[in-house]
Parts: structure tokens; C-alpha cells; sequence
């Protein structure tokens, strides 16, 4: 007596990942890199040293727009009070103080009820007569 053969199924095709392994691993190491973080060293940076001391930035010429369109000039290199000036004086002025430090920054403080247009036609006049380094002075927000 012959057993009978017993046919075989043909495999089906899974279309399915078991990804409960992987996850396993990623966690693993998840808690490997949280225990070793706070143990290792940041990387320390060895600054070259130099010779002499940087020297301080100059102090910025400043050039006051008034709410009545009215300007002061104050150098904040020499303690005193602000000077009045016209816009005919304004450029004389600070090419003269610029003369002895060509690289001393300008910058130009307007109320805050002053006309956007004002401020530029200031700053479009230095650019014109060619005062170097012209910036606007902003008081950052307090919380």
C-alpha cells in the first residue's frame, strides 16, 4: 500500500514587512545616544592669539531728524550737546569730522513721527555727497 502523495500548496506571496524588528532596533538605539549624549565632550576650539589688542569700533557720528523736520548732529567721540544744522551745513560738517577717521559710521535717528520720506531725502543727501558708511539707528523693543 502506496500513502498518497500529498500535493503541495503553492506558497502564496506575502505583501507584508514585519516591521516590529526595526522598530525594536531604532529604539535600542534611541536610548543608546540619550545616555551617551550628556557623557561626551563638546568640541573645545583653540582661538589663535594676537599680538596687540583689536582696537574698539568708532563711535558713530549721529544726525537727529526732529518731528518738525529740524536736524542736530551729535559726535559721539566728544561728549557736548547736539548742534543744530541746516541741510546746507549738514554735509560740511560731517565730511569734516569724517576727515581725521574716513571709516567713522553715520547714522541717522528720526522721531518716530517723522515722515519716511524725511529720513530718506537725509540719507539720499549724504549718499550723494558721498559720506561713507550711512546707516538708521533703531531702539530695539523691550518685553
Amino acid at each position: 500500500m502506496s500513502l498518497p502523495l500529498r500535493r503541495r500548496r503553492p506558497r502564496r506571496l506575502m505583501n507584508q514587512i514585519n516591521v516590529v524588528p526595526y522598530i525594536d532596533v531604532m529604539l535600542v538605539l534611541l536610548v543608546i545616544f540619550m545616555v551617551t549624549a550628556p557623557l561626551t565632550n563638546p568640541g573645545q576650539i583653540e582661538l589663535p592669539s594676537v599680538g596687540q589688542s583689536l582696537t574698539a569700533p568708532a563711535l558713530p557720528i549721529e544726525v537727529t531728524i526732529r518731528a518738525d523736520r529740524g536736524l542736530s548732529v551729535r559726535d559721539r567721540a566728544r561728549p557736548g550737546p547736539e548742534r543744530e544744522l541746516a541741510r546746507e551745513e549738514l554735509v560740511r560738517f560731517i565730511q569734516g569730522l569724517q576727515a581725521s577717521a574716513p571709516d567713522r559710521p553715520v547714522v541717522i535717528a528720526a522721531d518716530k513721527a517723522v515722515r519716511y520720506e524725511a529720513v530718506i531725502d537725509v540719507l539720499d543727501l549724504l549718499q550723494q555727497n558721498q559720506v561713507k558708511r550711512v546707516g538708521l539707528l533703531a531702539r530695539p523693543r523691550t518685553p
